[in-house]
Parts: structure tokens; sequence; C-alpha cells
């Protein structure tokens, strides 16, 4: 399984992996600036959702088929959908400064691609080796 350069030994090497952390790190700075009765409502859920994302990578990659990996792809992606909801809602109730939103939206909409690339590499590995 090759991403962009190079032989992928690792999830790790992932680079929609990476993102994903970096994601995370985005999404938990910005919430800091919700309003304190926020925290078990939408902090929790954008938290939650966004740590979800290279988590499911990691598992996918870590089961070792195309077929597993293709599956938490897909967990993830829905993850994806689901920060670029949370965010929007934040967005629209002042939670947090727009220009914070629209970085995690822009990084949301990037991760989404590369998740919908990655698990198309994964389906196509998965056909041909069903096909011999």
């Amino acid at each position: 399984m090759a991403e962009g350069r190079g032989q992928v030994r690792s999830y790790r090497d992932l680079v929609v992996w990476q993102k994903g952390v970096d994601h995370c790190v985005l999404v938990y700075a910005a919430v800091r600036t919700f309003p304190p009765d926020e925290r078990y409502g939408l902090v929790s859920q954008m938290c939650r959702a966004v740590a979800s994302i290279p988590a499911n990578i990691a598992e996918g990659h870590g089961r070792g088929t195309p077929r597993e990996l293709a599956h938490f792809l897909t967990i993830a992606r829905g993850s994806v959908m689901e920060i670029d909801t949370y965010a929007t809602i934040a967005t629209r109730l002042e939670f947090a400064p727009e220009s914070s939103m629209n970085e995690i939206l822009a990084a949301t909409d990037e991760i989404g691609r590369m998740l919908t690339a990655l698990r198309a590499s994964a389906l196509r590995r998965l056909s041909s080796t069903q096909a011999n």
C-alpha cells in the first residue's frame, strides 16, 4: 500500500493520518473558546469525532486487509462529516471566531477528500486480489 511517495509501513506513514492528528490539535484548540456550559455538549461531541478520524485510520490499517481498511476509512469519513456539521453549528452560534471554524472546515474538507481517495485505492486492491 502506498500513499503519496514511498512505501507505507505503518499508519503513521499515511499523510491522511498525520493530517488527522493535526486536525485534532486544531479542533481541541478551537473548542477552548466555547462557552463553559458546552463542555458536555458540542465540545465533547467535536473532540470525540475528531479523535476518531486518525484512530479509525490506524485501526483499519492495523487490520491488515484492504476490506477492513476500506471499512474503517468509511467510519473515519463519517466522523469527518460530523466535524463539518459541528463546526458549522459552532460558527452559527458564534462560539468561536469564524476564521477558526473556517480553518477547521478547510482541513475537514481536505481530510475527507484524502480518505475518499485512500478508500478507493483500498477497494481497487481488494478487487485486484479477488480477481486473481
